[in-house]
Formats: C-alpha cells, structure tokens, sequence
C-alpha cells in the first residue's frame, strides 16, 4: 500500500462529516498517511444526482439519523449547540470560501484552509452559529489572519463559485456521493462508522 494522502470529502452540514473531521487526521497519522480535505456538497450528490431525500426527510430513517447523532456524542464526549433537527445553513458560502482557501494553499494537508474548515465545523455544530453567513465566516476566520475584505471578495467572485462546482463534478466522478468519504489509494469508504473499518485497512494494507 502506498504512502500517498487520505482524501477526505465532506460536506459542513453533515454532524457526521463533524465527527470524522475530529478523528481522520489522528487515524491517518497512527499508519503514517496524511489526509487532504476535499469539499463536496449533499444537495448534489444524494438529492440531484442520487435523486433521494435528505435523510431526515426519509421515514424510520430520519428518527434513527437523530437518535445516532445523540449517542455519538454521549459516547465521545461531544457537545454540540446545533441539533440534526435545526434548520440547516446555506452550505455554498463555507465551501465555496474552503475551496478558495484549499485552492491557494501551499500546503494542503496541514495548512490554512485545514484549519479555517476546522474552525468552520466547531462554530457550526459545537457553537450553533449560522456559517451560512457571511459577518459569521469573517467572525470565525479573523483569528486566523483571514482578512474580511477577502472574504467578501471571494464570496463574491464567479471564479470561486464555479471553482466549487468543478471540484463537486470531481469528486462525484470519483464516486463521492456522501459525508464524511474517505478514499485510501481509490479505496472508498463512506460513513464515520467505517472508520475503524479504514483503521483496519490501513494496519493490514488492504484485503
């Protein structure tokens, strides 16, 4: 098995894209890999695409989607002000800004853009803050040196917005269809409940 990155896609709306987020960088680490951070986005992948509803929105489904959520957490310690219930942002404005970010990033793996998505994620889902908004964005993201100018500027560029779209087109022409998804040397697996199966492949390289 190679030593190449983890490419890790996910989508800011999703708590268990959140709770993967918490955990890839660790796990990729134990076996000596690195993780890249991709954007995607569900709206396309499983309501366009897939043509499916939101899980939520699915009978029996949506009660267990809730009832998941809260179990993780207790069991992991995680406290989050935003419920799978609440309404959800709009998730264009943090991916586009992410994909702005990764797209000029001299260090993908560790540098900016991970850390603005990072940060993104914890004010979402631990903090309850809308991060569809913009004044929210440039809040969070200040600490980080990101200057608000360039974020409305690149909330604002065309360039920017179809550079997302590129990078969704792509990921779905790697199979990408949920989140968190994680591709090891083209091996996919989807869902923060695979990752001790992810764990296991990467200890054994491969089955």
């Amino acid at each position: 098995m190679s030593q190449a990155p983890l490419d890790f896609y996910f989508d800011f709306i999703s708590p268990f894209g959140y709770f993967a987020s918490l955990r890839i960088d660790a796990l990729a680490a134990k076996h000596g890999r690195r993780v890249i951070w991709h954007p995607m986005l569900l709206g396309i992948s499983v309501m366009k695409v897939m043509g499916l509803k939101p899980l939520l929105d699915t009978p029996l489904k949506g009660p267990y989607i809730e009832r998941s959520v809260a179990r993780y957490g207790r069991l992991h310690g995680i406290t989050m002000q935003r419920q799978p219930r609440d309404p959800f942002m709009n998730p264009l404005p943090p991916a586009r800004l992410y994909y702005w970010l990764l797209a000029q990033d001299a260090d993908p793996i560790q540098g900016l853009a991970k850390r603005a998505a990072q940060a993104i994620y914890h004010a979402y889902w631990a903090e309850g803050r809308d991060m569809g908004q913009t004044d929210e964005l440039v809040a969070v993201l200040a600490p980080l040196g990101i200057e608000a100018d360039a974020i409305r500027d690149a909330l604002a560029d065309p360039r920017v917005a179809q550079g997302l779209r590129d990078a969704v087109d792509a990921s779905l022409q790697r199979g990408v269809f949920g989140s968190p998804f994680v591709l090891a040397d083209n091996e996919p697996f989807w869902g923060n409940e695979t990752l001790p199966m992810l764990d296991l492949w990467l200890e054994r390289g491969g089955w």
